[in-house]
């Protein structure tokens, strides 16, 4: 492992995909255990895509981790899929971690909503549980969660907004072997905003790949 550390930004390089998912998961575990030492319950966020499959792994694995005092949150979702398809981050996440370990509640986006009424029920759900933990991941094209370089804006008034994706992130759905093609793809998504998931105390962002 090569270790980098610049003011308060402390990077781990690993030489392989399960190495870095082990050694992530447990210093997120190691997080959660301090936090609640202090707290009767914490707010996490996770981000549902492949590239989380090895630290995700790790998490539901480890029993030590008092899950039924995590609020769980995820950080974007198509709009107008369908609910019960394999696509939703919602159902991804569920199938990775939330159906596996017993939360104190999971928070799931409605992909079926009204995205704009969604947005605002988010947000409002954000506002009461603030972030504590944001287990996340960077795009082909560099996006937090859904934040394409084109909405972007790191000084968003917004928790969650609606947005279009462009056709690098679409592609990326594609290379990642979640649609056949890039016509498959949604064009429009719910995203929790660059504030929103900068705010956290601690963030984990696990990159499979090098830049």
């Amino acid at each position: 492992m090569k270790t980098l550390k610049n003011d308060k930004l402390l990077t781990k390089i690993y030489d392989t995909r399960d190495e870095m998912g082990l050694n992530a998961g447990k210093d997120i575990a190691e997080c959660i255990k301090k936090l609640l030492e202090s707290k009767d319950e914490i707010n996490m966020i996770f981000a549902a895509a492949p590239s989380q499959n090895e630290v995700l792994r790790t998490l539901m694995q480890d029993r030590s981790i008092p899950w039924e005092k995590i609020n769980a949150f995820h950080m974007d979702e198509y709009i107008g899929i369908d609910k019960n398809a394999p696509q939703s981050f919602a159902n991804f996440l569920k199938n990775a971690l939330f159906d596996h370990v017993p939360f104190k509640s999971v928070n799931l986006i409605d992909c079926t909503a009204d995205p704009h009424e969604e947005a605002k029920r988010y947000s409002a759900l954000l506002e009461k549980y603030p972030t504590d933990i944001v287990c996340m991941g960077i795009g082909e094209n560099g996006h937090i969660a859904f934040n394409d370089p084109h909405v972007a804006d790191f000084n968003d008034k917004q928790k969650a907004k609606v947005v279009d994706l462009d056709d690098v992130c679409r592609m990326q759905q594609v290379h990642d072997g979640c649609f056949a093609s890039l016509d498959d793809v949604p064009k429009y998504a719910l995203t929790l905003t660059c504030p929103t998931l900068s705010c956290a105390t601690y963030r984990f962002c696990v990159v499979p790949a090098s830049s």
